[in-house]
C-alpha cells in the first residue's frame, strides 16, 4: 500500500468516529474542550491500536474475528443509539437526561471499541498484503490514529454548531445516526450494501 492508499483507508476508518463525534456534539450546548479532546484521543488511540492487534492476531485467529466483527460493532452501536433515542423521549419527564454520556469512561470505551472494530479487520488484511513485521505496521497505524483524532474533533465541532440550530431533537438525530452506522457496518459485511 502506498501513502495515498493509507490516507484514504484512514479517512474511511475514521468516518465512524466522525459520525459518533457529531452525535456527541449534538448533545452539547457549547464547546467543552476536555471531553472533546478526551474522546478524540480515545477514538484515535483505539483506531491506531486495533490494526496492530489485528495484524498480531491475523496469524492465528483471522477466520474467527472476521466472522463476528460486524455483529459486535452493530450490537454496540445499536445499543448506544437506542439508548440515546429512549433518553431523548424521556427528556420531557427528566430534564437532567443527556443524550450521549460521553464523559462516562464506560460509554467512551464502548464507543471507542465499537468504532474501531473495522480497524481490527484492516490489521488482519495488513498481514495479507505484505506487512511482515511490526515496524512496517506502525506507520500506517499512526496515520489511522491521527486522522481519527482530527476528524473526531471536527465532528464534535460540527455537531455542536448543528445542535445549536436544531437543538430540540438533536439527541434523537444522534441516536438514529448511531443505529444507522451499526446497520451500515452489518450490511456491508453481509454483502447487502
Amino acid at each position: 500500500m502506498n501513502h495515498i492508499d493509507i490516507l484514504v483507508l484512514a479517512i474511511g476508518l475514521a468516518m465512524d468516529c466522525f459520525a459518533v463525534s457529531v452525535c456527541a456534539g449534538l448533545a452539547m450546548s457549547r464547546i467543552r474542550w476536555r471531553p472533546i479532546l478526551t474522546t478524540a484521543f480515545f477514538f484515535g488511540f483505539f483506531q491506531g491500536l486495533m490494526p496492530v492487534l489485528g495484524w498480531l492476531l491475523s496469524f492465528s485467529f483471522n477466520r474467527y474475528i472476521e466472522a463476528y466483527d460486524h455483529w459486535i460493532a452493530f450490537g454496540l452501536l445499536a445499543f448506544l443509539g437506542i439508548r440515546m433515542i429512549r433518553e431523548e423521549f424521556q427528556k420531557e419527564e427528566s430534564p437532567e437526561c443527556h443524550s450521549l454520556h460521553i464523559e462516562k469512561p464506560k460509554t467512551l470505551l464502548v464507543l471507542a471499541v465499537a468504532t474501531s472494530i473495522d480497524a481490527l479487520a484492516v490489521g488482519i488484511s495488513f498481514a495479507c498484503v505484505g506487512y511482515r513485521d511490526l515496524p512496517s505496521v506502525l506507520p500506517p497505524a499512526l496515520v489511522i490514529a491521527l486522522v481519527s483524532f482530527f476528524l473526531s474533533i471536527t465532528g464534535f465541532l460540527g455537531g455542536i454548531l448543528f445542535g445549536r440550530r436544531f437543538n430540540p431533537r438533536a439527541g434523537l438525530v444522534g441516536g438514529v445516526i448511531l443505529v444507522a452506522i451499526g446497520a451500515k457496518v452489518l450490511g456491508e459485511h453481509l454483502g447487502l450494501l
